[in-house]
This record gives C-alpha cells, sequence and structure tokens, in this order.
C-alpha cells in the first residue's frame, strides 16, 4: 500500500475535556488505513493581525507549514452562539494568509460539527461552508454530518461508548477517505 495521506484535523475547541477533541481522536482511531489523523489543537496560535505579516510569528509559520504539507483538512467543531469559536476563524485567517497564497488551497476538505444538543452543531457547519470557499480546497458536501445530544457519548478515558455514534462517524471518515483519494489523483 502507498503512505497515508496526511490529514490535519483541526480542533475547533481549547477546553481539555472538550467533545470536539474526543470526537477529533475517535475518528482518528476510526479512519482506514489510507488516512493518518494528524488531530491538531489550537491552543498555541496567536491573535491574527496584519501588522505581523511582514515577520509573521513562529507560531504562525508552523501551522501554514503543516497545511501546507498534508493532503487535507479535516475540521471538527463545537457551536458557540450559533456559529464557530472564535479560535477557529483565527486560524482560519492565520491559515488562510499572505492573501492569495492560503495554506488551505488545494485540500481536501471535511466538516463535522458537534453539540449536546439536538440540532447537532449545523450553524457550526454552515458558516464554515461559507467561510472557506475561496480559500480552501474542495469540500466534501456529502454525507454531511452533524454530531448532535453528544453530552453521554463519551466515558471517563474520553471512548466513544455510544454505538450510534460510532457508526456514524465511521461512515463519515470512510467517506472522507474515498473523497481525498479521489482529490489526490
Amino acid at each position: 500500500m502507498a503512505s497515508p495521506y496526511n490529514i490535519v484535523v483541526i480542533v475547533g475547541s481549547i477546553r481539555k475535556e472538550s467533545f470536539t477533541l474526543k470526537i477529533a481522536n475517535t475518528l482518528a482511531k476510526l479512519a482506514p488505513a489510507s488516512l493518518k489523523l494528524d488531530v491538531t489543537t489550537l491552543q498555541g496560535i496567536s491573535f491574527f493581525n496584519q501588522d505581523l505579516e511582514a515577520t509573521p510569528p513562529a507560531d504562525w509559520l508552523a501551522f501554514r507549514e503543516k497545511l501546507q504539507k498534508s493532503n487535507g483538512v479535516l475540521f471538527v467543531t463545537p457551536e458557540y452562539n450559533r456559529s464557530i469559536p472564535g479560535v477557529l476563524k483565527n486560524a482560519i485567517d492565520v491559515g488562510s494568509r499572505p492573501y492569495g497564497k492560503s495554506s488551505f488551497l488545494g485540500k481536501p476538505t471535511g466538516i463535522v460539527s458537534n453539540s449536546p444538543g439536538p440540532l447537532g452543531g449545523v450553524s457550526a457547519a454552515k458558516h464554515l461552508q461559507n467561510i472557506l470557499p475561496g480559500i480552501s480546497g474542495p469540500i466534501m458536501g456529502q454525507p454531511e454530518i452533524y454530531l448532535n445530544a453528544i453530552g453521554d457519548a463519551f466515558d471517563d478515558r474520553g471512548e466513544c461508548s455510544k454505538e450510534t455514534l460510532l457508526k456514524v462517524m465511521q461512515q463519515y471518515i470512510d467517506a472522507y477517505a474515498a473523497f481525498v483519494e479521489k482529490q489526490n489523483k
């Protein structure tokens, strides 16, 4: 088999015990052998400020390089106030600069949203679908995934214990793997 595709999984929450991080780690475990998921948290990315673009901070350069070396990007996000968290928007701003040289360009992109509530973060996913065109690669349209009612889905070790949720995540990551394969041919 050829080397697996390296996928940067951007976790849109910085909370230590976030459901989003647990979902990203579960997807990494469920990923087929054709993908290697690099779960990436955003604690170390400083605020975007265009004044710093002439000499970008080291954390910006490291994040951009990680994206550039990847074969795809998977966003896993909670929903905050019917949108994406500020930390995720900041990372998108950092990764998409300098203007015209977005580190996301050409990368097959997936979006996974989640919420303990009944709607599964659908508004956050839709906002990403509005933000990313023009700065990202192709966005996988089907299947869409909005993970709802996740408040009781993980045990005290962070393992997903909800079979229905595992099944949906397995279907999604398998579809994303096929999408990445198709886009990287």
